[in-house]
């Protein structure tokens, strides 16, 4: 037998949960029976760790209830299971808009049990065992095309459970919340949200609030009348009512003014608003979606953004790990960027060397994407590897050694201000490095115990998940 199964059920059935109960203990597995989503989601916020959640979907049962957004993060759609009553499909339609496919039927027998839990084990054991190479090969990565010649990778571990939590939120109607640093790809995870949302057929619209004045932000988001000021001929509308019954993604949300943050918190809990120089509200149906680079819980405390209209923005965040956390994908980025701009400008692809592969494995690329981006459009026009590899080169020397060891241990005296981060780049990478070993610190003290150490720390559970995810720990 495998490792012990955790199995975490919702059934308003008492013999359903005795029978769950009692064949999977007697196995050496541990199961827990609750009879409400509300319960499951209690318990899955606990330290208990979850393999299996098992949905009884009885009849004339509400499915938006059973199948909780807030329970179905929790789980990705290949661990969850649906036990249904026979010739019964109600559920249907709410299952495979998570992509559940793990279907039983009553009434449900030991060995249905059994075949569930084996499944398990098998999954487990893929994850925990080195994958054979025609598996790996199999695997290696998912590639999604996006509208604009976009595309989204995703390749290695962060980045695949990223493409799962963004499958598991995209049919959902609540607001998203993505961050990451500038040049992550932001924007790429917001359009593949739109792209496997009911809304996919819409519009998606996307407004950089940081690259807009603030006194025209407004006109731009709700539009305004003819003759509301000086240059109105006519009236026009905002991008709220462009993107009504689609998407709207707000990007560098954490810039924004205060004066505009509380006319869209209004907005966001109305789901009405007035153009400029109107008198009539008009009423809009708008997914939205949020992005930033700032530090929300900083910005918070700095009284610099709302809290109200934090918590109205972010039901649901992603964390989009920066470049520096997935070098692993930087060879297969470099391939697919230099093909689809090969093709768009007429050249021939370019046959990467090894050399120069490894140096931009090695550079930390503080831009991110972007940076990687223009890296391979220059190297698209002046055909010159030589030159681009002792380009990384130079940048990889800039910032000596010794440099991240102080970093880490807290000691500045020694930072090159002279590097290519600059001042500023330095010091964010100190904060950076000094909070991830004080987190890791408080986690270990703790024995893992997220609250205890979010209470030592004098921080909030929730930011202390968040920093987690942002850090890429774990036990």
């Amino acid at each position: 037998m495998c490792d012990r199964v955790r199995l975490l059920a919702v059934s308003d059935n008492h013999a359903v949960r005795n029978l769950i109960e009692t064949s999977l203990e007697a196995e050496g597995h541990h199961a827990l029976c609750v009879s409400s989503p509300d319960q499951a989601l209690k318990a899955s916020n606990g330290g208990t760790v979850w393999d299996l959640l098992l949905l009884d979907a009885s009849k004339n049962k509400c499915w938006d209830d059973l199948f909780a957004p807030a329970l179905m993060q929790r789980f990705g759609s290949e661990r969850v299971c649906i036990l249904s009553e026979m010739g019964d499909t109600s559920w249907k339609a709410h299952a495979e808009s998570w992509n559940i496919n793990f279907v039983l039927v009553k009434p449900l027998l030991r060995q249905d049990l059994e075949k569930l839990i084996s499944g398990c084990e098998v999954c487990k054991a893929e994850a925990h065992d080195p994958p054979s190479k025609g598996r790996e090969e199999h695997r290696a990565f998912h590639l999604e095309e996006l509208d604009g010649d976009g595309f989204f990778l995703a390749a290695c571990p962060a980045m695949m459970q990223l493409h799962k939590n963004i499958r598991i939120l995209a049919p959902v109607e609540y607001p998203v919340l993505i961050l990451g640093e500038s040049g992550v790809g932001k924007e790429v995870v917001a359009k593949l949200l739109h792209k496997h949302h009911a809304r996919s057929d819409k519009n998606f619209i996307n407004v950089n609030t940081a690259a807009i004045p603030s006194e025209l932000l407004e006109s731009e988001l709700f539009g305004y009348e003819a003759g509301a000021f000086t240059g109105a001929v006519k009236a026009k509308p905002g991008k709220f009512e462009l993107a009504d019954k689609g998407t709207l993604l707000l990007d560098e949300i954490g810039e924004m003014s205060p004066q505009m943050q509380a006319k869209l918190l209004h907005v966001l809990q109305d789901g009405s608003f007035t153009r400029l120089g109107g008198r009539a509200s008009t009423r809009v149906d708008v997914r939205i979606l949020a992005a930033t680079n700032v530090d929300m819980e900083a910005a918070i405390f700095e009284k610099r953004f709302r809290e109200d209209l934090y918590y109205r923005l972010n039901a649901f965040t992603i964390v989009v790990p920066s470049l520096r956390e997935r070098r692993g994908e930087i060879p297969m980025l470099l391939e697919q960027m230099a093909l689809r701009g090969a093709i768009s400008s007429g050249q021939e692809p370019i046959d990467f060397s090894s050399k120069l592969i490894e140096a931009a494995q090695e550079y930390r690329w503080p831009g991110n994407l972007r940076e990687l981006r223009n890296f391979v459009t220059r190297l698209l026009v002046l055909q010159d590897q030589d030159s681009a590899y002792q380009d990384l080169v130079a940048k990889i020397r800039a910032k000596p050694a010794h440099a991240s060891n102080s970093v880490a241990s807290g000691q500045a005296g020694d930072l090159p201000l002279n590097s290519h981060l600059g001042m500023k780049g330095v010091v964010n990478d100190m904060k950076h490095q000094t909070e991830s070993r004080m987190i890791k610190e408080a986690l270990s003290a703790s024995g893992w115990n997220r609250r205890r150490a979010a209470s030592n720390l004098n921080i909030s559970y929730r930011a202390l998940l968040y920093k987690i995810q942002q850090h890429g720990l774990s036990a």
